[in-house]
């Protein structure tokens, strides 16, 4: 089990209420909701990671800085994701057919560029750290998004039918 993914959880959870909650027209509590779920976490991501990843002092050194610019782009791709809960929180009591479509079409291109980023980065990892540690890597930082997504899913409420 990964040491440190139960912090994550408890310090992920913005609070009790669901977005849908909210009843500000400028979306402010969410952006604030928003902002302390990505920042718990990667307060603690990389630490995870550390704790979670054996490299030695060499692979360290090489490992971290190609670390930080593909957290660097992955996060370009969650930018836009946070953009589009806040985008559907502050219209989801009006949201009509025809924006329901086009930030669902949003949502899944956006879980394309992620897709595709991760591959891309795959090659540079593992020219930095060995095979199996880059596959141990990824399949932690996999499960730390996953942990964010599902925070932040959870407090989304479904479209209104």
């Amino acid at each position: 089990m990964l040491t440190g993914l139960a912090m994550v959880v408890a310090l992920t959870a913005p609070s009790r209420r669901s977005f849908a909650q909210v009843e500000t027209a400028n979306g402010v509590e969410v952006e604030k909701d928003l902002a302390l779920v990505r920042r718990n976490l990667r307060a603690e991501k990389k630490k995870i990671l550390a704790e979670n990843v054996p490299l030695t002092e060499t692979e360290a050194t090489k490992f971290w800085p190609v670390y930080d610019q593909y957290a660097a782009d992955m996060s370009k791709h969650y930018d836009e994701f946070y953009a589009l809960i806040k985008e559907y929180a502050a219209n989801q009591k009006t949201l009509t057919d025809e924006q329901a479509i086009s930030i669902l079409k949003k949502w899944s291109a956006i879980q394309v560029d992620v897709a595709q980023t991760r591959q891309k980065w795959v090659p540079l990892i593992e020219k930095v750290i060995p095979g199996r540690k880059a596959a141990h890597f990824f399949q932690i930082d996999r499960r730390l998004y996953a942990l964010m997504d599902l925070q932040v899913a959870s407090q989304v409420p479904l479209v209104i039918q």
